[in-house]
């Protein structure tokens, strides 16, 4: 079982001495939470709180994600950073997989790719993007980081992309894992046949979720390739719930020590977040290993 720590919507100057104390904990890897902007008016609603409500967004910091991997990767050696995730279709490809290559070039490979649709149609907008068809637009979209992330000349010629034979260099030595999150049928689809793994948001049954997950893989022929499943789950905070989701196929737990969906900042000091992050890590990490 992999540990990745997860903390967001905090005082900024927190992230660089967060990913050394993770790293030094032992956890194997660090979410970084991705969002773009806040429209003062919307009739949107959140898909992962009960009520929809997604005021707790307001005025909350969030540093682009890939600029916050690079600050972080700069003071680590060993940590992964997954964004957790990346709003990929309002975002143009080729411009993502140049950050995402990169990212894994200055790190060592230390990028694992978490991308998803984004829930908010004012992404869309400002972004200049249409809000119809997003799914086969993010289908396209990982196709083409994919592509120009091996280094080679890749083409493409799609609904909404039509690329000539391109390369980008430099490539990282391995292929960086592109992780998909969310819950619906499509997504699932969509992380066993163009992903290396799926990421978990939590609140969902996660049983029900990885009965899916194994029914898609094994329609596919897919079910004894190499993929990552991380998750959201109280089972994490104990050592016999994390062998309970390694029986289940879990690769990746996230773990968190607040919640992250209150109004207003946060206030808990960088000491004590250190301080819950090493305490997980002495009670539970150190004695299952990883």
């Amino acid at each position: 079982m992999r540990f990745t720590y997860a903390e967001a919507m905090t005082d900024p100057s927190y992230y660089l001495p967060l990913a050394r104390a993770a790293e030094a904990a032992g956890y194997t890897g660090f979410s970084v939470a991705d969002s773009l902007v806040y429209p003062k008016e919307s009739d949107s609603t959140y898909p992962y709180t009960e009520d929809g409500n997604r005021e707790f967004l307001e005025d909350k910091s969030f540093i682009e994600t890939f600029t916050l991997i690079a600050a972080m990767g700069a003071v680590t050696s060993t940590i992964r950073f997954t964004p957790f995730v990346l709003k990929l279709p309002v975002r143009p490809p080729v411009l993502v997989a140049k950050q995402a290559t990169s990212i894994a070039c200055l790190t060592g490979g230390r990028l694992g790719l978490g991308v998803g649709l984004s829930p908010w149609p004012e992404d869309f907008a400002v972004m200049g993007v249409p809000w119809e068809r997003r799914g086969k637009r993010m289908d396209e979209a990982i196709d083409i980081v994919r592509g120009l992330a091996t280094g080679e000349y890749f083409e493409y010629h799609g609904e909404f992309f039509d690329l000539p034979a391109i390369k980008m260099t430099p490539a990282p030595a391995r292929p960086i894992p592109i992780l998909v999150g969310g819950h619906s049928e499509a997504a699932l689809r969509r992380a066993v046949i163009r992903g290396d793994g799926w990421m978990h948001a939590g609140n969902d049954d996660l049983d029900g979720l990885l009965a899916r997950l194994d029914r898609i893989r094994t329609a596919e022929g897919r079910s004894g390739d190499p993929f990552e499943i991380h998750v959201i789950s109280m089972d994490a905070y104990t050592p016999d719930g994390v062998k309970r989701l390694e029986d289940k196929g879990v690769t990746d737990v996230i773990v968190g020590f607040r919640v992250p969906y209150a109004k207003g900042p946060d206030t808990e000091p960088l000491g004590q977040k250190i301080e819950h992050l090493e305490r997980f890590a002495e009670t539970v990490i150190a004695k299952v290993g990883h």
